[in-house]
């Protein structure tokens, strides 16, 4: 029987991480779904044309006739969920996991992976995102549901993600740890230097110009003033705003002064030999936003050090303005995580290939917090 790669459609897909990584684990993207214009084509750059820029509510209600697939990935919009935005039960953004398991059903896929910030998870949402995926035939159990951090899977970042992993063909679970570790040393160093000299910064006013951007076009500079400098050298290997506060409180802001506790990331340098203690987001190149200061250089994470913090090669490509790419790094899902996840489906689709399919079991819905 001759074995064709199983295939795969990403919802919510932003610029590709997710469809990235399971690339590299061995699927075939043949469709993917993102609202936004400019994601859309950087998604495009990468995977091909198969990327179709709607609104997935629209293209639930016309039908998806003609696309079947074998795995169906995506996260649906996180920021209803985050902390960050208020975490917020009337934001339209939680309804969103509906959308997303009426094109599981469509598709007949045989795995999903719904990835999401951790309190999805152990929300309303989340749990009725449980029941209605075992009502449809997903074996969905403690094992398959959790938070993973992606530096235990060779990131160089400690971003924790939340994961609902479903199966038609028996009971999954989600990867363990492989033991990989990345710093932040080797993510800046390798190719950020030639001849022993850096690569020079691309002055603020270069807006992208070059499309798609790749590379050392990301290493973008801002333009600090001279307070901000001030600050950044006051700042140590791993340090944060008290340590600014205590070596200069006539440089601190008053309402740092003000508040003694919590925002232990703002204002924070990175260490060069552990992974980074923060999770890229979409403002990284704003220090007062978190622990985004180089770590012994005097500035702000550039969008080519944050693309690899989030373990993007320096080949893939990107589309739209320095804030909008931004996003899109800040957004995505690290592809070595989304590898790992995609490995152990990989594993999982070949085993039952063969096998008839066993009765799921009622989905679980306690203990869902299990955390790898």
């Amino acid at each position: 029987m001759t074995q064709s790669r199983f295939k795969m459609i990403d919802l919510f897909s932003g610029a590709g991480g997710l469809t990235l990584g399971m690339q590299w684990a061995g699927f075939e993207p043949i469709f993917a779904i993102e609202r936004e214009e400019d994601f859309s084509r950087t998604y495009a750059e990468n995977f091909g044309k198969h990327c179709v820029a709607r609104d997935i509510q629209s293209f639930v209600e016309e039908g998806a006739e003609g696309i079947v697939t074998d795995i169906v990935v995506g996260g649906p919009p996180c920021q209803g969920f985050s902390n960050l935005t208020g975490n917020r039960r009337d934001d339209p953004r939680r309804e969103m996991w509906r959308y997303y398991l009426d094109v599981v059903e469509m598709t007949g896929a045989k795995v999903f992976v719904c990835e999401n910030v951790p309190n999805m998870i152990a929300s309303p949402e989340g749990e009725s995102f449980i029941v209605r995926a075992g009502k449809l035939g997903f074996h969905v159990t403690c094992e398959s549901v959790g938070v993973l951090m992606a530096s235990e899977f060779g990131v160089p970042q400690n971003r924790r993600r939340g994961f609902i992993i479903g199966s038609r063909l028996g009971p999954i679970s989600l990867p363990r740890p492989n033991g990989r570790r990345s710093t932040v040393r080797q993510a800046f160093e390798v190719g950020l230097h030639s001849s022993d000299r850096p690569i020079p910064l691309k002055p603020l006013y270069d807006n992208l110009y070059s499309q798609p951007a790749m590379g050392s076009d990301l290493h973008i500079a801002r333009k600090p003033t001279s307070l901000s400098k001030k600050r950044y050298r006051l700042i140590p290997s791993g340090g944060n705003r008290f340590d600014l506060q205590k070596a200069a409180p006539e440089l601190t802001p008053d309402c740092w002064l003000r508040k003694q506790s919590g925002g232990t990331d703002l204002f924070g340098r990175l260490r060069y030999d552990e992974p980074a203690r923060c999770t890229i987001r979409t403002e990284f190149y704003k220090p007062e936003k978190g622990r985004f200061l180089h770590p012994v250089e005097h500035r702000p994470l550039t969008h080519w050090e944050a693309a690899r913090l989030q373990s993007f090669p320096d080949s893939f490509k990107w589309c739209g303005t320095k804030i909008r790419i931004a996003i899109q790094i800040g957004n995505a899902v690290p592809p070595l995580l989304a590898a790992a996840v995609g490995a152990q489906i990989f594993r999982h689709l070949h085993e039952y290939r063969q096998k008839p399919s066993p009765r799921p079991k009622p989905a679980v819905l306690r203990g869902l917090q299990h955390t790898v």
